[in-house]
């Protein structure tokens, strides 16, 4: 399914929250959308790896990653992960790695960059909590829409 954010908005502007256009896009897949999962880590990804290897198939996973630039996040290795249990895509609040075979994989990713430093893995963080970023409001369960227009969060399916 291609959604088009901008047709979502022209429909439902006033139950969407737009993100800030501060992401880059990465990966084969342009569009996507599912509910939310969260995760809330800083410069750990131990609870990424986690969340990619048990949330439902169909879910896009949300990386506040407290927007730090220090290091990566996630790499080709975790977009594996995403792919093979068919989520639906990928936002990071931060950083990812090995773009240039992330960008031949079949997954969409947003995120604010590249690093190549690979994160520490000491397993601190949150799953499942609210999350705010971009100047919108996450919470586990709402619906995001993703293009290359941008981001939109939606408490409900729309």
């Amino acid at each position: 399914m291609s959604i088009q954010t901008a047709d979502i908005c022209d429909t439902h502007r006033e139950k969407v929250q737009v993100a800030d256009g501060v992401f880059k896009q990465f990966g084969k897949v342009k569009s996507f959308s599912g509910p939310v999962h969260t995760v809330k880590v800083y410069e750990d990804n131990v609870l990424v790896k986690k969340a990619l290897q048990s949330i439902p198939e169909g879910s896009v996973i949300v990386v506040d990653g407290g927007g730090s630039r220090k290091c990566a996040l996630l790499g080709d290795n975790l977009a594996h992960i995403a792919i093979t249990r068919k989520l639906a895509g990928i936002v990071v609040y931060g950083c990812i790695r090995d773009s240039a075979q992330v960008n031949e994989m079949d997954i969409g990713i947003f995120s604010l960059g590249t690093n190549p430093l690979k994160s520490n893995k000491q397993g601190k963080g949150q799953e499942n909590v609210p999350v705010q970023f971009a100047g919108v409001n996450i919470e586990p369960g709402f619906h995001l829409y993703a293009d290359e227009d941008g981001i939109l969060v939606s408490e409900n399916e729309l």
